[in-house]
């Protein structure tokens, strides 16, 4: 998606950040829900490194404004070594990723499709390191 990318770009500028999609789930219409979780869980869990600080894009988890993201992520910078950022299947993530997870985020109680919240987050990144460097994008 164009807007992605192009967030993707605006934040390289300021720190190192790249998209990573697990593959689609084949045959997942003949999976329960829960082994829809399981399989995604697995994949997510591959792509994870020991040291990485894990936060899940969750309904359940903290909500900040634009300017606490900032202050949050400018904190996580200087503590994480690689902080990774998940957001769940359509069933959400199996217990095995909540295990490993350091925090939970939510951006909305509302629940949005995969490609929007990529959009919506991806901004929020690029907001906050403006924030975080007093450039004019953010306003109170």
């Amino acid at each position: 998606m164009a807007g992605i990318d192009d967030y993707v770009g605006r934040i390289n500028h300021y720190m190192s950040f790249e998209v990573v999609t697990i593959p689609e789930l084949k045959n997942a219409k003949n999976l329960t829900e829960e082994q829809q979780k399981q399989a995604e869980g697995e994949l997510i869990l591959k792509q994870l490194q020991p040291s990485d600080t894990v936060v899940l894009l969750d309904e359940h988890g903290k909500e900040y404004r634009s300017i606490e993201f900032a202050r949050w992520l400018s904190q996580k910078q200087q503590t994480a070594r690689r902080l990774v950022f998940v957001i769940g299947g359509p069933y959400g993530f199996s217990p095995a990723v909540y295990a490993r997870a350091n925090e939970q985020l939510s951006l909305s109680k509302m629940t949005f499709s995969h490609q929007m919240i990529r959009l919506t987050f991806t901004e929020q990144v690029y907001r906050a390191c403006t924030i975080i460097k007093g450039e004019p994008y953010h306003h109170e």
